[in-house]
C-alpha cells in the first residue's frame, strides 16, 4: 500500500502546482467572461 494520505494520490507539491494552475485558469476564464459581458452590455444593454 502507498504511504500517501491523499485521496488523489498527489504529493503536497504536485497538489500545490495543480492548484496554482487551476486558480490561474479560473481567473483567466473569469476575466474573459467579464470582458465579454461588458462588451455585450455596451452593444445591447439588457435593462
Amino acid at each position: 500500500m502507498s504511504d500517501q494520505s491523499s485521496l488523489t494520490g498527489l504529493t503536497d507539491q504536485e497538489a500545490k502546482e495543480f492548484h496554482e494552475a487551476y486558480v490561474k485558469g479560473f481567473l483567466g476564464f473569469t476575466a474573459i467572461a467579464v470582458v465579454a459581458h461588458i462588451l455585450v452590455w455596451m452593444w445591447r444593454p439588457w435593462f
